[in-house]
């Protein structure tokens, strides 16, 4: 899963931090405006975005005309649009008389802003083509898929754990780091019993909660990465907040398992 820059919300929010400053220091009711004209921006952005997600991409003529904006007003959400890398440019090909001035440009939304919208199309792609594998071929043949799937994220891994020694948890540890730079967001942390290795993003969630062989599959990842038995507490697929894996505590070795006997 691709875990780009941030989307249109996300985008938004960073922008407004400093007007949530301001309404701390004013309480004049200014503050209050300013949080309603940003709001009305960010309202204005979702429309342009989804105005282009229908057309594929629009002059800004053409937008500010079908929204009713003027010239500058288009031209300013535009703007703040491209810094935030939800738009990009693209030059129209005019197919008439060439005329005089530079050519126009169209705006199009750009591939993360596009999946941002619609965060869902390839998941169903994804499901579709596993019920059709498991129609076909039966479960065993998803099984081999997700396990096969996983194979280059578990070698990746495995390079960042080189240094982790043996210790369970100290690889547990490791190998949270490697999965937050794959986007899970993951961490590790000592209990009683043990260990546990929560993953807090899941790039496959919606199609798990469909075809529970890709937790599965992770779950043996993480064991053989980690050395151990590991038990999966919850998933985000199956409707838990985090993905919880437990990791028992290294058996302590015995010494001096026989009793000692004194002879008088």
């Amino acid at each position: 899963m691709d875990h780009r820059g941030a989307g249109l919300r996300g985008s938004r929010e960073l922008r407004n931090v400093s007007v949530v400053k301001y309404e701390v220091l004013n309480r004049s009711g200014v503050a209050g405006v300013t949080l309603s004209a940003v709001a009305s921006d960010g309202r204005t952005r979702d429309r342009v975005a989804q105005l282009l997600l229908e057309r594929g991409s629009a002059t800004a003529a053409e937008l500010g005309g079908e929204l009713g904006l003027s010239p500058a007003a288009i031209r300013k959400h535009l703007d703040a649009m491209l810094a935030d890398h939800v738009v990009e440019t693209r030059e129209v090909r005019n197919t008439g008389p060439r005329g005089r001035g530079r050519p126009a440009k169209a705006f199009a939304l750009t591939t993360a802003a596009r999946e941002n919208l619609n965060p869902h199309f390839y998941d169903g792609i994804a499901t579709a083509a596993l019920r059709w594998i498991e129609q076909h071929h039966g479960s065993e043949a998803v099984t081999a898929f997700a396990s096969a799937q996983l194979a280059a994220l578990e070698e990746r891994c495995r390079a960042a754990l080189l240094e982790a020694g043996d210790d369970p948890i100290a690889r547990a540890e490791a190998l949270a780091q490697a999965l937050t730079a794959e986007g899970y967001a993951a961490n590790a942390s000592v209990i009683a019993s043990g260990g546990q290795l929560c993953q807090h993003s899941c790039p496959v969630a919606h199609v798990a909660a469909e075809f529970p062989q890709l937790c599965d599959a992770e779950t043996e990842v993480i064991s053989r990465l980690i050395g151990t038995h590991v038990q999966r507490l919850a998933t985000i697929a199956h409707g838990d907040g985090v993905c919880t894996t437990h990791i028992p505590a290294p058996a302590r070795t015995a010494t001096n398992a026989a009793t000692t006997v004194r002879t008088d």
